[in-house]
């Protein structure tokens, strides 16, 4: 009897499980240089700090879906996407998706990061830094921009590398079958 409950229990589990997103699917247009991950990646715990000074890592943003982007003040691709990026954080973030930007050069400073957002006009993202360059050792990024998709659980599906419209239809369609998980 226990035997059939455990397998009974089993099979429920299983049959109400949400499937994972096929983001593969989605890799047309802007995405086509998504790369996704047939096991997701765990999150490095390398911390990032504020405009404040304060301390932050990935895990803090679990149980949201996160756009982490990677970038550089001095990055002319990383300059130009960080627009696209903007709009796609006012236009659909929230309480379960976030945007993340991360200046990740031991060149940048917050007074750096915050004059150029000033100058964009940008003030939707956070104005993270990394100085250390650490963050995208960890994720070994080959160059700037970098941009990462973390789910829920805390694990990057998907990265590309180079700079995207973020704020494109494709772009929309993979974030928002993360965001259906």
């Amino acid at each position: 009897m226990l035997r059939l409950f455990v397998l009974y229990t089993a099979l429920a589990l299983c049959a109400n499980a949400a499937p994972a997103a096929d983001l593969s699917a989605l890799k047309q247009g802007e995405m086509k240089k998504l790369a996704v991950f047939t096991e997701p990646l765990p999150l490095p715990e390398i911390p990032f700090v504020d405009e404040t000074g304060t301390s932050h890592r990935l895990a803090d943003y679990r149980g949201k879906v996160v756009l982490l982007n990677l970038w550089a003040t001095w990055c002319a691709p990383c300059r130009k996407e960080m627009p696209d990026i903007a709009a796609l954080q006012a236009e659909i973030g929230g309480d379960d998706f976030t945007v993340l930007t991360v200046a990740s050069s031991n060149r940048d400073t917050q007074a750096k990061v915050g004059a150029f957002f000033e100058k964009q006009g940008i003030t939707q993202l956070p104005r993270m830094i990394d100085e250390t360059e650490r963050l995208p050792r960890a994720l070994g990024v080959p160059g700037l921009p970098a941009s990462f998709l973390i789910d829920r659980r805390g694990q990057i599906v998907a990265q590309l590398f180079g700079p995207a419209d973020w704020s494109s239809p494709e772009a929309k369609a993979v974030i928002a079958a993360l965001r259906a998980e």
